[in-house]
C-alpha cells in the first residue's frame, strides 16, 4: 500500500457512512465506520510494527482496545465502535461512531482525514 491509499480507502467508507446516515441506515453508516476504523489500523499497524492477531476490523478494534499502552481516548472510540446495537437498531449509547474514526486517525496517526462536503450547502 503507497504512503496515501490508507486514507484513500478511509474516505472511500467515511463518504459512504456519510451517505448511509443522510439516507436514514445508520446500521450500515456503522458497518462502514467500522471498516473505515480498519483502514487506520492497518496503517497504525504498518507504522508502529504491531501484529493484529487476525485481518476481522472488528476484531482489530477489539485487540488494539485491550493494549496497556492505548490512550483512553482511544480506547473509548474503540470500544465504541463495537458495541453491539439493541433490538431496535440504535446505539444503547450517545455516540457519532464516523466522528469517531476522524478522531481516531489523528489520535493514532497524527493526520486528519478529509472531511466530505456537505452536498446541502450552497456554494458561494
Amino acid at each position: 500500500m503507497d504512503a496515501e491509499q490508507w486514507k484513500d480507502y478511509t474516505n472511500a467508507e467515511l463518504i459512504q457512512a456519510e451517505e448511509a446516515r443522510r439516507a436514514g441506515n445508520e446500521g450500515r453508516a456503522r458497518v462502514c465506520a467500522r471498516r473505515a476504523a480498519g483502514h487506520i489500523l492497518d496503517e497504525y499497524s504498518s507504522r508502529k510494527k504491531v501484529q493484529f492477531p487476525n485481518r476481522s476490523a472488528y476484531l482489530r478494534i477489539k485487540y488494539l482496545a485491550e493494549q496497556p499502552d492505548i490512550t483512553s481516548q482511544v480506547r473509548q472510540i474503540l470500544n465504541t465502535l463495537v458495541i453491539r446495537i439493541t433490538p431496535g437498531r440504535t446505539l444503547p449509547v450517545d455516540a457519532d461512531l464516523i466522528e469517531g474514526v476522524y478522531k481516531l486517525a489523528i489520535e493514532l496517526l497524527g493526520e486528519e482525514l478529509q472531511r466530505e462536503k456537505d452536498p446541502n450547502t450552497k456554494k458561494g
